[in-house]
């Protein structure tokens, strides 16, 4: 049939699905920045109006079997399609999988994250799998093909991540994972073992097979911001500064705290009352008596350095590590078993913080100044140099994909000697609402520009795992709540 016959023989109906359909993919070529998208327009006329290719061949079959499995294979196919369009370009969900951010986001929280806030990410692996991350549901092993990869490029969004925006993101130090400890960070492993990176690789026994993640298939986080590009950054005694300036602590971020009691235990239900999950407590006697096979026993120096005293021969029990805001400590205070309610401090050296190979004795509480990167500005190598290279090496070679040596006291990029070097993305400093109990930018350092996925909006379902579907198991409370806050 001759093309003019073809399109004269075309319905109202087939027209107005293919100028709406083209026009909506026109629209998206121009805003994906990328004219060459719009030769997909002459494969939707010969969809819609030529049909020249037989698409729908399977139709036409007298085979009833071939007919239903080809229905099921089209629906199929059609829904992978969108699902990795609606994916990749406007939103996605996200399940909370620990409890960094409570109480803000609980765990157990289900998220519908907009992509358009601050703009979508262009696929930098763009051959994957619709809804796997970076492993195949079931059967295991890659859930994207590594070739090709695209740079990096940002749609226009809606706008810019700000201040206390909570984030999601791909884990920056992500890029290198041992399967055996997914959860763990790679870098973190290596610093606490003897051998480093090395010791990893030849135990696969314990570590597993260590295996690379691109950018965009690596595990999504999702945390506060709190510094932003070309901020400098300091933590005193728990309080965040920016730029020497106080920034107060988000109204429901939380911290450890030790709580003694006269000697009355502190029933699930006063917990469950005050917001406390089971998993968040954990008792021994004051005489060190543990509760629980992996606690340590209280001694006599650690109540000591706790101010802890006994009533009238009474120790009590001692609850310690227990997450808790300002209102909640409040609310536990005015029990009246309640001796002493006190926040849990960390000796200078007890864990490794950012930068991992050059520890100052930071800690969770008492950490920088650091001066957060911003695209445009340059950094020198003439003072300080260790501390910088320390801190800035992982932006300039793993993030920004320079050849970077140090030796002698002197800084090589690309083969070049230098002694400064100018930033080609902006970088975020994200922390975790529950300040001690959260693994962020003060353990692996900065988040670029590139590692950015995009903002939770709402909270569509809430589950608490600690109980049934008969017992509260759905936070109702929870549905349809802003997850912006």
């Amino acid at each position: 049939m001759a093309l003019k016959e073809r399109i004269s023989n075309t319905s109202r109906r087939q027209w107005i699905w293919f100028i709406g359909t083209a026009s909506a993919w026109f629209l998206f070529s121009l805003w994906a920045g990328n004219l060459w998208l719009l030769l997909f327009i002459f494969f939707l006329f010969d969809i819609y109006i030529t049909k020249f290719v037989p698409w729908t061949f399977w139709k036409k079959t007298k085979n009833p079997a071939v007919r239903k499995v080809m229905e099921w294979v089209d629906a199929i196919v059609f829904a992978l399609i969108a699902v990795y369009f609606i994916n990749t370009f406007f939103f996605q969900n996200y399940q909370i999988p620990t409890s960094s951010l409570e109480k803000s986001l609980l765990v157990g929280d289900f998220l519908f994250v907009s992509k358009l806030s601050y703009g979508p990410r262009a696929p930098i692996t763009p051959l994957s799998f619709p809804l796997a991350q970076h492993t195949m549901p079931i059967v295991g092993g890659k859930s994207y093909i590594e070739k090709p990869q695209w740079k990096y490029r940002r749609l226009k969004g809606f706008g810019e991540v700000k201040r206390n925006d909570i984030v999601v993101f791909n884990f920056p130090t992500g890029d290198t994972v041992a399967t055996n400890m997914e959860s763990v960070d790679y870098y973190v492993l290596s610093a606490y073992n003897a051998n480093g990176s090395e010791g990893i690789k030849s135990d696969r026994r314990t570590y597993g097979e260590i295996v690379y993640r691109p950018v965009d298939r690596r595990e999504n986080y999702v945390k506060r911001c709190i510094g932003l590009p070309g901020e400098t950054l300091e933590m005193r005694n728990d309080s965040v500064f920016i730029d020497g300036s106080f920034l107060p602590n988000p109204k429901l971020s939380q911290h450890n705290y030790f709580i003694q009691t006269d000697g009355s235990e502190i029933s699930s239900k006063v917990f469950s009352e005050i917001g406390i999950n089971r998993d968040d407590y954990v008792a021994q006697d004051m005489s060190g008596q543990a509760r629980m096979q992996d606690l340590a026993y209280a001694d006599s120096m650690s109540m000591a350095n706790l101010g802890l005293k006994d009533v009238s021969g009474n120790k009590g029990k001692l609850y310690y590590n227990i997450p808790m805001t300002d209102e909640m400590v409040e609310k536990m205070r005015s029990k009246p078993f309640v001796w002493n309610v006190i926040k849990e401090s960390e000796p200078a050296g007890s864990s490794l913080y950012y930068p991992l190979d050059y520890q100052q004795g930071w800690t969770r509480d008492t950490f920088g100044p650091l001066w957060i990167p911003k695209k445009g500005s340059t950094i020198t190598f003439d003072t300080d140099t260790d501390y910088k290279v320390a801190a800035y090496e992982r932006c300039i070679k793993n993030y920004e994909g320079n050849d970077f040596n140090y030796r002698d006291g002197k800084v090589y990029i690309n083969g070049q000697e230098t002694n400064s070097y100018t930033f080609t993305m902006d970088y975020y400093f994200m922390m975790g609402d529950n300040r001690h109990n959260s693994a962020d930018s003060r353990v692996w350092g900065f988040v670029p520009e590139d590692h950015v996925v995009g903002q939770p909006l709402l909270i569509w379902l809430s589950l608490e795992k600690d109980k049934t579907w008969l017992n509260g198991k759905i936070r109702w409370n929870r549905l349809f709540r802003s997850a912006k806050k």
